[in-house]
């Protein structure tokens, strides 16, 4: 169970050609070297934005931020993986912004700005992985939609979403669950399913119900999965998420600032819901409509890229314009956070990213 441990732990050219995409050269996106020179014009982005919050299933405060511009043409939603926070989006943000898209951030139950569930805010933990994808239905239906068509002044402008890890398998499930009016979808490094170090799925699934079980027999309170601890800092030779060495420091920097966005490891049951939530959306890719695109880190260590490829060729076979040729775009030799990694492949995922939403309006 090794590789469960390490990701529970954590989750946490401009021209070229990829199969049928060619994206053009104005897709310029913010460098490494640039990041000190640049990172006022971002915090002045940023201090424009609106932040606020609703309430999510069962009363639980969702925290979201959104930035907007009557100048632009689309709309994008950003849904991040696990352990993350809004905050650690600000460069993904002002470089979407600057190409037209307004920007709507969620941080999802549990983590981020967003209420926590326990006594101990460091656990992670979900009651049923579904109330993800059905906080994010609300703040699309109320809050993205709405704002989107005023701000625009148009009733039916594009509208987007980019996801990461576990904001994919959100994403995924929310696509099952509800009708929608997305124009299009990107997964980048999405958790179809955990990485669980090798042991065959029958076996890990067993350990972890079976876990879960006993969590309820004996104890109230939610227990850590084996080997989780409460937050702590990481070191950036020993991370699995970036070979980027700046981007890694600002993150690491940011959740050290902000200790209420600082979460650990899972909690069995929230392993358990990942399980069903895999189960789910195998069991419903025939519901999923809109043109999804699947990018998949080819060093991850993180997630399972086997489910991403059986993902990938299921969900083809239903729908001709998704998943093209039935399998992910693959970046080579990317670790699992492609939106932090270093420039060349970073440039690869969200220009990727960019001409499938260019191709969809």
């Amino acid at each position: 169970m090794k590789t469960i441990i390490h990701f529970c732990s954590i989750c946490y050219f401009l021209t070229f050609s990829f199969g049928a995409f060619a994206v053009p050269q104005s897709a310029i996106f913010t460098k490494e070297s640039q990041l000190n020179e640049v990172n006022s014009t971002i915090e002045s982005f940023w201090q424009e934005g609106t932040f606020s919050h609703f309430a999510g299933v069962d009363n639980v405060a969702i925290n979201f931020a959104e930035f907007n511009s009557p100048n632009h043409k689309k709309c994008l939603i950003i849904s991040p993986g696990r352990s993350e926070a809004y905050l650690k989006y600000k460069e993904l943000s002002y470089d979407f912004f600057q190409l037209g898209f307004n920007i709507y951030i969620i941080d999802y139950r549990g983590q981020g700005l967003s209420q926590r569930m326990l006594s101990n805010p460091n656990k992670g933990y979900v009651k049923n992985f579904d109330y993800y994808a059905d906080d994010l239905h609300h703040f699309i239906e109320n809050i993205v939609e709405p704002n989107c068509q005023q701000t625009l002044s148009a009733q039916k402008p594009p509208l987007y979403l980019l996801a990461h890890s576990m904001g994919g398998a959100i994403t995924v499930r929310y696509l099952q669950k509800y009708p929608n009016k997305l124009t299009a979808v990107v997964l980048s490094s999405p958790m179809i399913a955990f990485n669980n170090g090798g042991l065959p799925n029958w076996l890990s699934n067993l350990i972890i119900k079976g876990a879960d079980k006993i969590n309820q027999w004996f104890a109230k309170e939610q227990w850590y999965f084996i080997g989780q601890k409460d937050f702590q800092p990481t070191d950036f030779n020993n991370n699995p998420l970036t070979h980027s060495k700046s981007r890694f420091q600002r993150f690491m920097d940011l959740y050290q600032s902000e200790p209420k966005i600082q979460l650990g490891g899972v909690t069995v049951h929230w392993l358990q819901q990942a399980i069903i939530t895999t189960e789910n959306i195998f069991s419903n890719l025939a519901k999923i409509k809109v043109p999804l695109l699947v990018i998949q880190s080819g060093a991850d260590s993180v997630v399972d890229n086997d489910a991403q490829n059986k993902f990938c060729v299921q969900l083809h076979q239903l729908q001709k314009h998704s998943c093209p040729n039935g399998k992910p775009v693959v970046i080579k030799e990317a670790n699992h956070e492609l939106f932090i990694e270093s420039d060349d492949k970073r440039e690869i995922a969200l220009s990727t990213a960019l001409q499938w939403f260019n191709q969809h309006h």
